[in-house]
């Protein structure tokens, strides 16, 4: 099965299990990329970084979520792996059906969980479908059930919040 994250149609993504993909920790242009985008956007662990509501703006989420797992909060390869390619699916749905100028990204933490909110301003909810084995697109929620320990989305005033979260290994 390959996974496509949105902006990277045709490209080898990393697959949802076990190993040697998992294990691998960011190469330095991978560091050097993350820390940038760091810089550019902010640190969506301190609060909500907006994003262009464009493809490439998954990239970008995608390095700030793969920075922050791994480099501040430390934790497994795999659990990096998993937020990352997640990350990238709720961002992949907020740019194509939202019609959102921008998108905000969070990423929280608490003792023995992970958090990541994409936040738009739709009030359009997204739907989870069935997959089959040839689908070639449609996957994104399928992931985000299967990969997730939970997930959900929280109407606001202005647009909705989609979410998810993962059991952590805190040391």
């Amino acid at each position: 099965m390959m996974v496509c994250m949105a902006g990277l149609e045709g490209v080898e993504q990393p697959r949802p299990h076990a190993g040697a993909a998992a294990a691998r920790w960011m190469t330095t242009g991978e560091d050097e990329q993350s820390f940038k985008a760091l810089e550019l956007y902010g640190d969506p662990a301190d609060g909500e970084v907006r994003l262009p509501s464009r493809p490439e703006s998954a990239a970008a989420a995608r390095r700030l979520a793969l920075c922050v797992v791994t480099r501040q909060w430390g934790l497994s390869p795999q659990l990096a792996e998993y937020a990352v390619l997640l990350v990238s699916e709720l961002v992949g749905n907020a740019v194509r059906h939202t019609g959102a100028r921008v998108f905000g990204l969070r990423m929280l933490r608490r003792r023995g969980w992970i958090r990541v909110e994409v936040r738009d301003p739709s009030r359009g909810l997204p739907c989870l479908m069935p997959v089959h084995e040839l689908d070639v697109s449609g996957r994104g929620l399928f992931l985000v059930d299967k990969l997730s320990d939970r997930w959900g989305v929280d109407l606001l005033p202005r647009g909705k919040t989609t979410w998810f979260e993962m059991r952590t290994s805190d040391r």
